[in-house]
């Protein structure tokens, strides 16, 4: 196999959506697993759906996604510019060239006789297309026309009776010319059509396979005949399955978050996003291994390995993929990625340090096993960060506490044990808890599950052994959120309660 060069080539008019973080990922796969080159190229023609902040949000979302690219408009390259937008003197040289060698034509429809011709089809009940009429003008009325100041689009002769191409998903594949008229290479305005300009840029560019989506497949046609009129080889074609929701309808916004900028909000880390859509249509050699480094990835990636079936977007399953990549992850790294989600809730001060930082990480030991989401946490910390006795106690879990004789002697002997202590250590705690087990008689449940209630406001939660050093802690870090010591916390219950009068 000659030198690969692949290309991910998204339109900044929105935000990077599943379907295309998925196709970057597998062309990504594709150069690296052979050592080629990923050429990143923006497609920037639309200019009124355009914006400069997409393009700057997709090559974030790119390099939070964690792929990386050896050609592109950030980095350069020997077949640049990496913008449409700034390659329209290369559009209009070819297009020329295939006016010149007869291939191509001026075209001054109006886009109401375009119209007009489109429903007559519709109403035949024939596939709209291009009748062809502008083919039929002299040199001399093209001419006239022009230096008349009316605006002409360019279109390709198409000559073929059909187009053939050997997908490398879908095997062997034929489209009849009929359905396809004769295409728009440059509009009326200007701009290059996009099944013109691609490809002329992946010609340029020496792109040797397209992978992209199915949805493009009906583009191919077009594509193969512009590479024909030029004399060009074309590349090879892979085109990926739909992604489907799980009602098996196309994936769209009903069925949750489906741009990468959604996940990154949802607090789905990247690498759980990059094993779960490399799943997504994709399997590897063994069909069973679900967990998967990029290096894992990149040594088993295949083309042939991809089914042509649509793949369904499982949440619950990316969520199961998230969990495992929470636990996996350094614990420094993860309280980083989780301070915004606590920064969101008020719960943190603009910029954590050294010190809150290693204070996060044992907040996340105590609440992980019970998050599937980075964005789940400030519900998961409630009870660390947020503690009201009176409006605990109004509820019926702690009126039937209150009510409960057994309960308040196990609190009466031992909030003033706790009250007493000036540091508390869960160690200390433990002792305590253990000289009230002595002087009351309870153990088990009828001993711990009053301690739990006064000193979290919950009747379940984290690990008590946990629990304790967290409020210990936080009660002297500069938190936007003041967590209450376990001293405060048993002061203020014993005063709602009226434990002693």
């Amino acid at each position: 196999m000659s030198k690969v060069r692949v290309r991910f080539a998204p339109s900044p008019t929105g935000y990077v959506h599943v379907g295309n973080a998925r196709t970057a990922l597998f062309n990504w796969l594709f150069a690296r697993h052979y050592g080629g080159i990923y050429v990143l190229r923006i497609e920037d023609t639309d200019a009124e759906r355009s914006k400069p902040e997409y393009e700057r949000q997709l090559i974030d979302d790119l390099r939070w996604f964690g792929l990386d690219w050896d050609e592109g408009p950030d980095t350069g390259g020997p077949f640049g510019p990496y913008r449409q937008s700034e390659r329209g003197a290369i559009y209009t040289e070819y297009a020329e060239k295939l006016i010149a060698q007869g291939d191509a034509y001026y075209c001054f429809c109006t886009a109401e006789q375009l119209e007009a011709e489109r429903q007559e089809e519709l109403k035949a009940g024939r596939q709209p297309r291009y009748s062809g009429r502008c083919r039929k003008l002299t040199a001399e009325e093209v001419t006239r026309r022009k230096a008349a100041g009316e605006p002409a689009a360019v279109r390709l002769k198409i000559v073929e009776s059909s187009f053939f191409w050997d997908d490398r998903v879908h095997g062997p594949t034929i489209i009849s010319s009929e359905v396809i008229g004769d295409p728009i290479l440059v509009r009326s305005e200007g701009l290059p059509a996009y099944n013109y300009a691609v490809v002329i840029d992946d010609h340029l560019m020496e792109i040797t396979h397209v992978i992209r989506g199915d949805d493009h497949i009906s583009n191919t046609p077009r594509q193969l005949a512009v590479y024909r009129a030029l004399g060009w080889e074309p590349p090879e074609f892979a085109h990926l399955s739909t992604i489907l929701g799980s009602d098996r309808t196309r994936l769209s916004k009903r069925h949750g978050a489906t741009s990468m900028e959604g996940f990154r909000e949802m607090g789905i880390l990247p690498e759980a996003l990059r094993n779960y859509l490399a799943l997504l249509g994709w399997s590897p050699a063994d069909g069973r291994t679900e967990i998967l480094s990029p290096e894992e990835l990149v040594k088993q990636f295949s083309l042939d390995h991809i089914t042509k079936s649509p793949a369904v977007f499982d949440n619950d399953k990316l969520n199961w993929l998230n969990r495992h990549y929470m636990k996996e992850c350094a614990p420094r790294r993860l309280a980083e990625l989780a301070a915004p989600f606590l920064q969101a809730a008020d719960y943190l001060g603009a910029q954590p340090g050294p010190e809150v930082l290693a204070w996060i990480e044992r907040v996340l030991d105590a609440v992980l096993k019970n998050i599937s989401l980075l964005s789940e946490l400030p519900e998961a910390t409630r009870i660390i960060f947020e503690f009201d006795a009176p409006q605990a106690l109004a509820t019926p879990e702690f009126q039937e506490l209150l009510a409960s004789p057994a309960a308040l002697e196990v609190l009466k002997a031992f909030i003033p044990k706790v009250l007493a202590e000036t540091t508390l250590t869960y160690e200390r705690f433990r002792e305590i808890t253990k000289a009230v087990q002595k002087e009351t008689g309870k153990k088990g449940k009828d001993l711990f599950h009053p301690i739990r209630m006064a000193v979290t406001g919950a009747g379940s939660g984290p690990e008590l052994e946990k629990l304790i050093p967290i409020y210990e802690e936080g009660a002297n870090l500069p938190l936007a959120q003041h967590v209450k010591s376990v001293g405060e916390r048993l002061r203020e219950f014993a005063q709602a309660a009226k434990l002693f009068g």
